[in-house]
């Protein structure tokens, strides 16, 4: 039974697809940081329970996530609740049997044979937002974007997407089917979209879907140091948490952490009403696989900021603030393509 908050979280649109201001990133729940298994993946469906219920509906997972396990856990989450969730999920990103990275896919008989193994692992008929993950670079984006459209005629998917793709790559698949939302990172630490991606997004009419609009937990003042990450956590990986880098970004967190005291907020609700201040067509997708985590994210979209406020944190995290690339030197090679 939903319950009263269902009713107040807003509601925003990606082109013509209306879902709920904040969704929920699923990735984490089975795949790249620590703390999976059959008791972890119990708790994440409770999660996917009560964000329908907190009206967060627009969820968003990807084939790759946990090679299909991610899919199959936010399928049976949905079993007896397909109506109320507005799915996400993506292709491209190609994984073998046992996690191994082994490229990106955007062959048009590939999107067919994708599209049907999610389907199939998610237990639904129809996926509501379709995105190419990241951009072949070896096919045009046209001939990929072209088989995606069949699906749509087919009525397998209702909306495309893209993620991590170019302003021109994106003008050019905009022309050969209109395009609904275009995914990137996004957040107080990593400001890129706002020079090139967002303002061609917003000329075409295009939403934008904001991923790690926490920074990979990090906005939210929960990591001090290496050691607050598990092994394995893929985060360890990550420049941004690395050596002097972390010890730059903890500085950054830390004027987050003063404009949320005074706003009385957490500073992770800060850095998603932050987001959410940013325009009608973003919409953040936080990923969280904690109930607490969860609700205390919800909140944020009933917290307004006013123009102090966002100038003082554009003053306090401005483009291009945060130590070191987002991602590692070959992930990097494969966004903005």
């Amino acid at each position: 039974m939903a319950d009263k908050h269902a009713q107040e979280m807003p509601r925003r649109r990606l082109g013509k697809l209306e879902v709920s201001a904040l969704g929920l990133g699923c990735m984490g729940m089975s795949d790249f940081y620590a703390g999976h298994g059959s008791a972890a993946e119990a708790e994440a469906i409770q999660v996917i329970h009560r964000a329908l219920d907190l009206g967060v509906s627009f969820l968003d997972t990807a084939d790759m996530y946990g090679v299909g396990r991610n899919e199959e856990l936010v399928g049976r989450a949905l079993k007896g609740h397909r109506s109320r969730a507005v799915l996400a999920t993506k292709f491209g990103n190609v994984r073998g049997a046992d996690g191994s990275y082994l490229g990106v896919n955007g062959r048009p008989e590939y999107v067919r044979q994708a599209c049907d193994a999610s389907l199939r692992r998610l237990g639904v008929e129809t996926i509501d937002l379709y995105y190419q993950h990241r951009v072949d670079r070896s096919v045009p984006i046209e001939e990929t974007v072209g088989a995606m459209a069949r699906l749509v005629e087919a009525g397998k998917v209702r909306f495309l997407g893209l993620s991590e793709a170019a302003p021109e790559t994106i003008r050019r698949a905009h022309r050969t089917h209109p395009i609904a939302a275009l995914q990137t990172e996004y957040s107080l630490w990593t400001r890129d979209p706002e020079t090139g991606v967002l303002p061609v997004c917003r000329e075409l009419g295009i939403g934008f879907v904001a991923y790690s609009p926490l920074g990979r937990g990090f906005l939210s003042g929960a990591i001090r140091s290496a050691a607050d990450l598990p092994e394995g956590d893929w985060r360890r990986q990550n420049p941004r948490f690395q050596g002097e880098n972390l010890h730059r970004n903890l500085a950054l967190v830390a004027r987050v952490e003063a404009v949320a005291r005074d706003k009385g907020c957490t500073p992770a609700q800060l850095a998603l009403a932050w987001l959410l201040a940013q325009g009608e067509d973003v919409v953040p997708i936080p990923g969280t696989k904690k109930l607490k985590r969860l609700e205390e994210n919800a909140a944020a979209a009933a917290i307004t900021l006013s123009a102090q406020e966002l100038e003082t944190l554009n003053a306090a995290l401005p483009p291009g603030a945060a130590a070191g690339e987002r991602y590692p030197e070959a992930g990097m090679q494969a966004v903005n393509v």
